[in-house]
């Protein structure tokens, strides 16, 4: 049997007496095996119709009922059109530091979400991976038990 990484169960229906649950939209499957994982690199000033860009993503993601997405913000960095290093640890530099929207999620939804994520960051860089996924721990599998040093 192949191990499951969940989405969102508690997004998910409760089946009836004698159905299953089929995720429909809106509805987080469940994420096994193989998957993409797309990440948009951002500067933090970037905005989409007076709203930050790496927002819209994340909302556009949820509305599309993709696995996941989260925003990582950088310590320094800089991008094809800096002119200087931004940084946290200058106060004058502390704009547009790079931000990451990551997300994970099958190759046919990353895929059909790849028009969407165009719209709202045109000129972004885009990069997808394929990637591997680690099965949570089985709950019902004892825990080991610790060692002692001797």
């Amino acid at each position: 049997m192949t191990p499951h990484l969940h989405r969102h169960r508690a997004d998910a229906p409760e089946p009836g007496p004698g159905s299953e649950a089929v995720p429909g939209p809106g509805v987080r499957a469940e994420l096994h095996g193989r998957a993409l994982r797309l990440t948009v690199h951002l500067a933090d000033g970037e905005q989409y119709h007076h709203r930050p860009v790496y927002s819209e993503i994340v909302h556009r993601a949820h509305r599309a009922g993709l696995a996941g997405a989260s925003v990582f913000r950088g310590m320094e960095g800089f991008g094809r059109t800096a002119r200087a290093i931004h940084t946290t640890r200058l106060l004058d530099l502390a704009d547009n530091l790079p931000l990451l929207v990551v997300i994970i999620d099958t190759p046919e939804r990353i895929q059909a979400f790849l028009p969407e994520l165009r719209e709202v960051s045109p000129h972004s860089l885009v990069t997808v991976e394929e990637v591997g996924l680690v099965p949570p721990a089985d709950p019902a599998a004892p825990s080991p038990s610790p060692r002692r040093n001797r």
